[in-house]
């Protein structure tokens, strides 16, 4: 069973849809137990990190995150909550991944927020088996985490390359949205589930 963590941070009903179409069994919860005791973990995000993060806080669920020993997946705030910090209200995250989150520079003829399609490249891991080099999937953020030793997919928008993924131990984060990224994302929701 996968448990997708419930702490008000938006995205959850594309998430579900996208596992309902899968056939995949979940949870929406914010049961420190029933997350404990998943298979998987899915921590989705949309809005502000800031705001996210107290709310994980609130609830009790930063140190349990942290703690978790099976396969977690953050999608895109989910993934910069997992990160050291963020510009975005200058909050300091779980510090999972090696990396902080900062915002696009603005640049001529370059828009913010990055939405949209968008290729990704250098991929590095069991969460891109059968995912082609240059696959497009689907972003809209304007924070990203930057390039660390952690980052197992790159992205690049204007003239900044950054994480498009984060692997560190059992803890995986994708920038892009998998559950809104067609076939592409499907598979890499399979591959996740799958490990």
């Amino acid at each position: 069973m996968i448990a997708i963590v419930d702490y008000d941070a938006g995205n959850i009903k594309s998430v579900t849809n996208a596992l309902e179409r899968l056939g995949v069994e979940y949870k929406l919860t914010a049961d420190p137990d029933v997350i404990r005791r998943a298979d998987k973990v899915i921590l989705p995000g949309v809005g502000n990190a800031s705001a996210a993060m107290e709310s994980l806080r609130a609830k009790g669920l930063e140190a349990l995150i942290r703690s978790l020993r099976q396969p977690v997946l953050g999608i895109c705030v989910g993934m910069q909550l997992m990160c050291r910090s963020s510009e975005e209200g200058g909050v300091k995250c779980m510090d999972i991944f090696d990396c902080d989150v900062r915002r696009f520079v603005p640049e001529p003829g370059v828009k913010v927020p990055h939405m949209g399609w968008n290729a990704l490249g250098n991929l590095g891991s069991k969460l891109f088996r059968d995912i082609a080099d240059a696959s497009c999937v689907y972003f809209v953020h304007s924070f990203y985490a930057g390039l660390c030793q952690d980052t197992i997919a790159t992205c690049r928008h204007g003239s900044t390359l950054f994480s498009a993924a984060l692997k560190y131990e059992n803890f995986y984060g994708t920038q892009f949205h998998p559950e809104k990224s067609g076939a592409v994302g499907e598979r890499i929701l399979m591959n996740f589930i799958g490990l």
